[in-house]
């Protein structure tokens, strides 16, 4: 990333100039310095700014799955990355989307100009490697310390590359000559500060999430805790600092951070001993690795690499567990791999939440029941010895319920129960019209055994199939004004054909809901008044206080939608929808209208009147 935007700000000269010479191109690779310095110190600023405003909670987006792909996206670049070293091909670098793609093009393309002698090393270096990490593994409780293989390879390396000269005869790639020392820190020149903030907030936050994300494996690995402001604050300064004495930008080192991690380190003093170690290098001795080949130290990154490389195992432990995490998983993956770490982490970040969304749109909605005759009601689906009161439906909606999943959530409700209430409740309206027109011609007569259709052959007149008078049929049904009070559930005269329901009380388990916003309300009224209107009575249970608020707030009770429809739990209100069941039943069958002064009228009621104000016994009552 720093590359790119040095490349962008300080490009390449024309291969045709003749003032393309060496004088120049130092000119260019002392500019391309400062900008990379630049750039690193302007990354820091913004790393410490976000450190100090406490903007370390973006980690909490960082899921589990989506660290591990990205970890492993990352451990593939550094693969193919050394890959170079290796064979010893001169291949350059693509800090664009499909860039490791065009890299590895690259490596084919000059595969055979191979150096035998570097391939030769790495594959031996390679070997010894793993063989002694297993060891260390095997014999870890039996071995006082780990064997630090790679400060052994390092330094028989060097021997051997400087007492043979593998240079001179064998024209391996070595590490050179290294400046000793440190460069004198400069001034940042501020308009490339400006040519290059979008690079430099970009490097701030990649630099840190790759970081975050490493040392979360290794803190789950470990069992110690990390703070992620902590670590925005410790980034910044570095970045500051390092930046000033024209330094590249820091962030975490999969394979040296592998290297460490497998040679004991566990402490702060472990760090603390590399950057001791790295200073007497720059300062003192940092001659003597001159002849280290550098497909020695590729070979040792890739030695290292096996534990970020096994986390391929865990797509079919996530696919067995959550197939959502598997796919955040693959998802982040190839994104890492293809668009690089920049934008795959960009690209990860979204389909994870994307796949939160998507959750809460579409909860996995389930009918209760109760288990062993107990207060406890689970998915009846679930379980075999359960007891469903009749005529009661418990529905459980385990999300937010707000404007993306309301109609999903209304659509699973009608499904649960099995009728769409304003459906019945239009032809309960169209079937009143039709007895009020036939009362009045007296085609229809009423006795003590209900109603009796006088003729035959009845048609459907054009008022009760009058479309354009459709907000009446949403309306409550009203009957004050007819000489007796029809139970649809029984048999109706010829030609008023009203759906008959089986369920006289609808429980929605609220327990799982953690707010509900103002479209979902509207909708969710609009549906209880439906329910309420065909004498289907609505429980909530298990509210949440924040809940019970909103609602108070937002005017959600009215004539229809009472407070006294909220229990505590869903037991309480099987409780008292079968008490009312019991007392509805003693009822009696038949019993005059008394709003009427005509005395030969009769109220039909097979299954007794549900009376909304009906009051639960206090310790079962919300």
């Amino acid at each position: 990333m720093v590359g790119g935007a040095v490349i962008r700000i300080v490009p390449d000269p024309v291969s045709n100039s003749t003032l393309a010479n060496s004088t120049l191109m130092d000119e260019i690779n002392q500019k391309r310095v400062v900008v990379a310095a630049s750039v690193t110190m302007l990354a820091g600023i913004f790393q410490l700014l976000l450190g100090v405003l406490r903007v370390g909670f973006i980690v909490i987006y960082l899921s589990q799955s989506l660290i591990s792909g990205f970890t492993t996206a990352a451990a593939i670049h550094v693969v193919v990355s050394q890959l170079k070293f290796i064979f010893q091909l001169t291949v350059p670098g693509y800090n664009i989307p499909l860039g490791i793609i065009w890299t590895l093009k690259g490596i084919f393309e000059q595969i055979t100009k191979t150096n035998i002698a570097d391939l030769v090393t790495s594959l031996i270096i390679l070997v010894i490697v793993f063989f002694v990490k297993e060891l260390n593994e095997r014999y870890k409780t039996k071995l006082p310390a780990p064997i630090p293989i790679e400060l052994i390879v390092t330094v028989i390396a060097t021997g051997l590359s400087y007492g043979f000269d593998f240079k001179g005869k064998f024209q391996v790639d070595t590490i050179g000559k290294l400046e000793k020392g440190f460069q004198a820190p400069f001034s940042p020149d501020v308009g490339i500060f400006e040519s290059c903030v979008g690079d430099g907030f970009a490097i701030a936050i990649v630099g840190f999430a790759v970081a975050f994300s490493v040392a979360k494996v290794y803190s789950i690995k470990h069992d110690y805790p990390i703070d992620a402001n902590q670590e925005l604050i410790a980034f910044g300064i570095g970045n500051l600092f390092g930046g000033a004495f024209k330094g590249f930008a820091a962030s975490t080192s999969l394979s040296r951070s592998g290297v460490q991690e497998s040679t004991g380190g566990k402490t702060q003093i472990a760090g603390l001993l590399s950057a001791v170690i790295v200073l007497i290098v720059i300062l003192a001795i940092g001659h003597l690795l001159e002849p280290l080949q550098k497909s020695v130290l590729a070979a040792l990154a890739l030695g290292n690499l096996k534990g970020m490389l096994m986390q391929f195992k865990e797509i079919k432990i996530l696919w067995g567990k959550d197939r959502y995490d598997c796919l955040i998983w693959i998802v982040t993956f190839l994104a890492g791999i293809l668009l690089g770490l920049d934008l795959g982490l960009a690209a990860g970040v979204g389909f994870e939440l994307l796949t939160v969304i998507f959750r809460a749109q579409f909860p996995k909605c389930t009918v209760l029941a109760n288990v062993g005759r107990s207060d406890i009601y689970r998915n009846r689906k679930d379980y075999t010895d359960i007891y469903e009161p009749e005529g009661v439906k418990i529905f459980r909606c385990p999300s937010p319920i707000f404007f993306a999943n309301i109609e999903f959530f209304k659509d699973k409700l009608i499904a649960a129960v099995g009728f769409k209430p304003l459906r019945v409740l239009r032809k309960r309206n169209k079937a009143l019209r039709k007895i009020r027109r036939m009362l009045k011609k007296g085609e229809l007569q009423v006795t003590p055994k209900g109603l009796i259709c006088t003729v035959n052959g009845i048609s459907d007149s054009d008022e009760e199939l009058d479309n354009n008078r459709i907000e009446e049929l949403d309306q409550p049904t009203y009957t004050k004004d007819l000489p007796i009070q029809i139970d649809w559930n029984s048999d109706l005269p010829p030609n008023i054909m009203v759906p008959k329901i089986d369920t006289h009380s609808v429980i929605l388990d609220f327990s799982a809901v953690s707010f509900l916003d103002v479209s979902a309300l509207r909708v969710l009224g609009q549906t209880l008044k439906e329910f309420v209107r065909i004498d289907v009575d609505v429980y909530i249970v298990g509210a949440h206080d924040g809940v019970l608020d909103k609602l108070e707030r937002c005017g959600f009770f009215d004539d229809e939608i009472k407070p006294s429809m909220f229990f505590l739990t869903i037991h309480d209100a099987v409780l008292y929808i079968l008490l009312k069941k019991d007392l509805e039943l003693s009822a009696p069958k038949y019993k005059p209208n008394m709003e009427k002064e005509d005395k030969d009228h009769y109220v039909i009621n097979t299954n007794g009147l549900r009376s909304r104000e009906l009051m639960a016994p206090s310790e079962t009552k919300f």
